[in-house]
């Protein structure tokens, strides 16, 4: 028990061909192809986008630290 030798593999491509038919493989693969560029594209364009911004502060949205009195406290007290 061995690894497969060329002939076996010749035998095997021409068993897949029969039954796939060459026009069906080669779209198969043109559609890998396509594909793949697809995805190197995408992969570009990301490289590309500048990275986001901190977000701005909205005015009159002030968000409340833990130490700092609630508006229904009595400011008053000590």
């Amino acid at each position: 028990m061995g690894s497969f030798s060329l002939m076996h593999w010749v035998i095997v491509l021409l068993v897949v061909m029969l039954l796939f038919g060459g026009g069906r493989i080669s779209g198969l693969m043109g559609d890998v192809a396509k594909g793949i560029k697809s995805f190197k594209k995408g992969m570009a364009d990301d490289d590309d986008v500048t990275p986001a911004k901190p977000a701005t502060r909205i005015e009159g949205h002030r968000v409340p630290e833990q130490d700092a009195p609630t508006p229904t406290e009595d400011k008053t007290k000590a």
